[in-house]
Order: C-alpha cells, then structure tokens, then sequence
C-alpha cells in the first residue's frame, strides 16, 4: 500500500471517505502515478492532486479509474455517485486577488470554481464516454484502438506499394 500524505483535517466527511476510497482504488490497481496517468490519459501531477484531496477530480478521471481497476459497472455507479456529494462541499480555493492581475489559479478557472479537466487523448483512442457513439453507430460493437491503429497501418502500407508500382511502371 502506498504511503498518502495526511488529508486536511479540515476537510469535509464527503470529502475525506471519497478520496480515502479513491486512494484504495488506486492502490488496489497495483498502479504507480505516471502508470495511472498513461492508462487514464491524466497526468501523473492531476492524480497527486486529487489524490491529495487539492482539486476534485472530473467525472471522466473516476470512471477511467473504475475501468482501469476492473470494477462492475455498478461500483463505478457508486464511485460517481461519491464523486458528486464530495464536490457538492469540497473547498474551494480562495479567488484571485484583483490587485494583482498575474495570479491565475493553477486548480482552478481563476474564480474560485473549479473546471472540469478533459483529457487529452490519442487520434485512435475512442471516446467511450457518451451514448450514441462510435461504437454504437457501428452496430454496437466497439473497435479496439490498437486493431485500428494495425488497420490503419496496413492500409498505408497498401497505399505506399500502389504508389511504388505505378512509380516504377511509369518511369520504367
């Protein structure tokens, strides 16, 4: 088990049993930070701040956990369900004083509120997060990233021996 840093102890109980939870999540993974962050597409820092309790994390971060960590779409319910009552109360950090125009919250969208963060992902990662996508427009059956990136591999490759045959039949 890892070695957490102590939580505020001025932390809500919403707050402190969901990140408790989250962190045995984790660790139940087997997972270090920056493993977590290239299996999840949040960086190794986003997961020390919601780890730590500084910033809650986005819906997306705990579902991509969830699915990581192998848990029943039920669990995953309940951990969404967690997620929301915990950033109900979490505290906010304190608005940027106006007398000082460079201060930008680093957490949060300089007004005290936080955003929710959007990962960035690949091209071929497809995004499993909203109905009527991809994979549903496809009869239902969702297609794998690393099939697609093979697929995409071969059809260059096909291309490429085109181009070099009629390269070679043209200029003799």
């Amino acid at each position: 088990m890892s070695a957490w840093q102590p939580l505020p102890d001025d932390l809500p109980p919403e707050v402190r049993h969901f990140v408790e939870q989250v962190r045995l999540l984790k660790d139940r993974t087997g997972l270090s930070l920056a493993a977590l962050g290239a299996r999840t597409a949040y960086s190794k820092s986003s997961w020390q701040r919601y780890l730590n309790a500084t910033q809650p994390p986005p819906r997306q971060a705990i579902a991509a956990l969830c699915r990581v960590a192998g848990l029943t779409p039920a669990d995953a319910e309940r951990f969404a369900v967690r997620r929301e009552l915990a950033v109900q109360v979490w505290p906010r950090p304190p608005a940027p004083d106006p007398a000082k125009p460079d201060q930008q919250g680093e957490a949060d969208g300089g007004d005290g509120v936080y955003e929710e963060e959007v990962p960035t992902l690949p091209w071929w990662v497809e995004s499993r997060s909203g109905s009527g996508g991809a994979s549903e427009a496809s009869g239902g059956k969702s297609v794998d990233s690393s099939r697609r990136v093979l697929l995409v591999a071969v059809l260059l490759a096909v291309v490429l021996a085109l181009v070099t045959v009629v390269g070679a039949v043209a200029f003799g």
